[in-house]
């Protein structure tokens, strides 16, 4: 089995700044894709970042500029670094990764718990 656990989310003042980690254990060949998706109260939920296993990386127009997604390949961890964040940023933060597992070879998608983000003052 594969576990994602996200960490990293809180309170936080218009413009402040957040990091999130994800870190990724279990029965794990290697990764794929990861991504960070959100869920607004009222809203579907949507991608945020992602980043593939060579470090390419896109985002959702909403985010760019001000949201970075990083990831450790040796640790398995993923991190989104959230920096002049709005109250329109406010949401349950999932981190989402594709893992090759090691028997199979098969690609499979895996989620987190979710991590809630609010933002205001």
């Amino acid at each position: 089995q594969v576990q994602l656990v996200e960490s990293g989310g809180g309170l936080v003042q218009p413009g402040g700044s957040l990091r999130l980690p994800c870190a990724a254990s279990g029965s794990i060949f290697s990764i794929n894709t990861m991504g960070w998706y959100r869920r607004a109260p009222g809203k579907e939920r949507e991608l945020v970042a992602a980043i593939t296993s060579d470090g390419s990386t896109n985002y959702v127009d909403s985010v760019l500029g001000r949201f970075t997604v990083s990831r450790d390949n040796a640790k398995n961890t993923m991190y989104l670094q959230m920096n002049s964040l709005k109250p329109e940023d406010t949401a349950v933060y999932f981190c989402n990764a594709r893992v090759r597992r090691p028997t199979t070879l098969r690609l499979v998608d895996y989620w987190g718990q979710g991590t809630q983000v609010t933002v205001s003052s």
